[in-house]
C-alpha cells in the first residue's frame, strides 16, 4: 500500500478527490469530475496536463477508475492508500463524529437517504465504487451533520408536534459542519486560543450557505435544517420561507414536486437576479446597472448579517466573526455590505484589509475601532476529512456503527 490517504467526495454530477501524505497530510494531488451521467463528461487531475478519457454517460465509478489509475500512472498515487475518506453529507442523529465503514454503517447512511436525496445516494455511491477499487482499504465517513450534533434541542426542536420528532426525526441537523469545525480549529489558532476555549460565528458562504455559532468549541446554533434548503440565501436555493407558500402556489397550478425543485434549483441569486447564481458575475452586473442583480446581492447580505445578529443570542462572548467559502473568500462587496447592517453591533472593517481578504493580516479584516475581531479563512474541508480517515484508519478502536 502506498501511504496515501484518498479522500472522495462525491455531488450529483460531480466527483471531487484529493491525495494526502499519511504523515504529513500534505496535499500531494487534487482532481475533479464533472457533467457525470451526461455525453460530455469530463474529469481532471490539477497535477497532469489535459483532461483524463471519460466514456459518454460516464458514472461515478468510471470516473474514480479512470481518476485513480490517471493518479497511478503518473506515480502521485502508488498502489492502494492506506485509507480512504468520504464526505457523507447527512448522518441524522446516528453519528456525533466519523465512523469506519461496514455494512451497518452503510445501512445507516442509506436510511439518511430521504433526509437528503440529492447527496446521501451518490455518497453512497462513491464509497461502495471505492470499495470495489480498493477491497483491503479501510473506508470512513466524515458526515456534515456530526458537528452539529451538540447543538440544544431548544435549537433543533422545531415547534411542531413533538411525535414528529420522537417518531420521524423531524428537527433541524445542520449541514457544513467539516468546514465549521476546520474554521473553529484555525480561527483558535490564529487568535492564539485553545479550540475548547473558542468562540465564534462562522458564514461559510458559497453556492450552498450555512452560519454557525460556537460556543467553546461547540456547535450551538446553525441556521441550516431538516435539510440543507433551510437558512440564508444561496446560489440557488430559495433559504427561509413561509411554508404557506405551499399552500398559495398549489392554487396557482404549482404541483409540491415542482416546487421543491424551483426552492432548490431556480431560486436564492439566480431566482431574484434572473441571470445567475455566482456572485462574481452579479457583482459585475450590478456594477453595470443591472438593478436586479444588485437587488440580489442586498437581500443575500442583508440575510445574512440578520442571522449573524440571531446566532448572538447563543454565545456569552464572540472571539472572530469567520467568513469561509467561495463568497466568503473572495467577495469584498458582500463583507462589506454585510457589516454596514450591523454597525449597531460594532462592526468595523478595514478598507484595505478587506481588499485584500485578509491576505497579509493572517486573515484579520477588522478595523482598529470595531468591536470584535472579523477573519476570512480559506476552508478546507479535504484536509479534516484526511486526519479523520487517518485518525480511525490507524485506531484498533475507532467508532463503530450506532447501536
Amino acid at each position: 500500500m502506498d501511504n496515501k490517504i484518498l479522500v472522495i467526495n462525491c455531488g450529483s454530477s460531480t466527483l471531487k478527490l484529493a491525495v494526502f501524505d499519511e504523515q504529513s497530510l500534505d496535499c500531494t494531488a487534487t482532481g475533479l469530475a464533472e457533467r457525470l451521467n451526461h455525453d460530455d463528461a469530463v474529469a481532471r487531475i490539477g497535477q497532469i496536463d489535459g483532461d483524463i478519457p471519460l466514456p459518454a454517460g460516464a458514472t461515478h465509478r468510471q470516473a474514480l477508475e479512470a481518476m485513480t489509475t490517471a493518479l497511478a500512472d503518473s506515480g502521485l498515487l502508488e498502489g492502494a492508500p492506506t485509507a480512504i475518506g468520504h464526505r457523507v453529507v447527512h448522518g441524522g442523529e446516528n453519528f456525533r463524529e466519523a465512523a469506519l465503514i461496514d455494512d451497518e454503517v452503510l445501512g445507516a447512511i442509506d436510511a439518511c437517504a430521504s433526509l437528503a436525496p440529492l447527496h446521501n445516494p451518490v455518497n453512497l455511491s462513491g464509497i461502495e465504487s471505492t470499495r470495489s477499487l480498493f477491497p483491503d482499504v479501510p473506508n470512513v465517513a466524515v458526515f456534515d451533520t456530526a458537528y452539529h450534533q451538540t447543538l440544544p434541542p431548544k435549537a433543533y426542536l422545531y415547534a411542531v408536534p413533538h411525535s414528529y420528532y420522537r417518531d420521524w426525526g423531524v428537527r433541524r441537523y445542520g449541514f457544513h459542519g467539516i468546514s465549521h469545525s476546520y474554521m473553529l480549529t484555525e480561527a483558535a489558532r490564529r487568535l492564539g486560543k485553545t479550540p475548547a476555549t473558542t468562540s465564534i460565528i462562522s458564514a461559510h458562504l458559497g453556492n450552498g450557505c450555512s452560519i454557525a455559532a460556537i460556543r467553546d468549541g461547540l456547535s450551538a446554533d446553525t441556521s441550516m435544517g431538516l435539510t440543507p434548503l433551510e437558512g440564508l440565501v444561496m446560489g440557488s436555493r430559495s433559504g427561509d420561507i413561509d411554508p404557506g407558500l405551499f399552500d398559495y402556489l398549489k392554487s396557482k397550478g404549482i404541483a409540491q414536486d415542482e416546487l421543491h425543485h424551483v426552492l432548490n434549483h431556480e431560486s436564492g441569486l439566480l431566482g431574484l437576479s434572473g441571470q445567475t447564481n455566482d456572485m462574481r458575475t452579479l457583482c459585475e452586473l450590478a456594477e453595470h446597472g443591472h438593478e436586479p442583480s444588485g437587488v440580489a446581492i442586498e437581500v443575500f447580505c442583508f440575510r445574512l448579517a440578520r442571522y449573524i445578529g440571531a446566532m448572538m443570542a447563543s454565545l456569552r462572548h464572540l472571539d472572530a466573526l469567520v467568513f469561509t467559502g467561495g463568497i466568503g473568500e473572495n467577495s469584498t462587496r458582500v463583507r462589506q455590505q454585510t457589516l454596514d447592517n450591523l454597525k449597531l453591533l460594532g462592526f468595523e472593517l478595514d478598507d484595505e484589509l478587506n481588499r485584500y481578504g485578509g491576505e497579509f493580516s493572517d486573515g484579520h479584516i477588522e478595523g482598529p475601532g470595531s468591536r470584535f475581531p472579523v477573519l476570512v479563512i480559506p476552508t478546507n474541508e479535504e484536509l479534516v476529512i484526511a486526519r479523520e480517515a487517518a485518525r480511525l484508519a490507524n485506531a484498533s478502536n475507532g467508532p463503530q456503527a450506532p447501536g
